[in-house]
């Protein structure tokens, strides 16, 4: 019988709450800019029953208090859950907030491994690696590194995955 899976051993880049942050917060201002719209737009119209028409400001204001704690919290929660490990023959990751998914992908059926950076992750020294296998299902993605663990982690994953192609043959 097996126990329940253990914590990868890596955490991401504290700078990875900064970056969600930033994320959470441009999402932020595109819902509360999209209700405000909204109410503009019904503001105009008597479309709504019972004269809540009159009180369509009220939408931007509670979007905006439903999701201001949102954007505080879901940095913090990414943080604790995102993780990884990179052990002699696996590639382990955890990651997600509202749904956690773990993913094992074996360095033997790993075809390429690039990092990328956005702007953002750019300005925060942070980079993503993407682990790509033959299978769709079996690749994966750690965001939030610091730049210089990313790199790393490319280019032990790429020496790995090309000794074990030599010992194949």
């Amino acid at each position: 019988m097996t126990g329940p899976l253990r914590d990868p051993a890596h955490p991401v880049s504290r700078r990875a709450i900064a970056l969600w942050l930033i994320e959470a917060l441009i999402g932020f201002v595109l819902l509360v800019g999209g209700a405000t719209v909204a109410a503009w737009a019904l503001g105009g119209w008597d479309v709504l029953p019972g004269g809540l028409t009159e009180h369509a400001w009220l939408l931007p204001v509670v979007v905006g208090v439903v999701m201001a704690p949102l954007v505080v919290v879901e940095p913090l929660w990414r943080y604790a859950v995102h993780r990884w490990e990179l052990s002699g023959d696996v590639v382990y990751a955890r990651s997600g907030w509202l749904s956690r998914e773990w993913v094992f992908v074996p360095v033997s059926r790993i075809q390429t491994v690039d990092t990328a950076q956005g702007w953002f992750e750019r300005a925060l020294r942070l980079a993503t690696v993407e682990i790509r296998t033959a299978s769709h299902a079996g690749s994966s993605t750690i965001k939030g590194l610091d730049g210089a663990v990313a790199a790393h982690l490319a280019e032990e994953l790429a020496r790995r995955a090309e000794e074990l192609r030599d010992d194949a043959t």
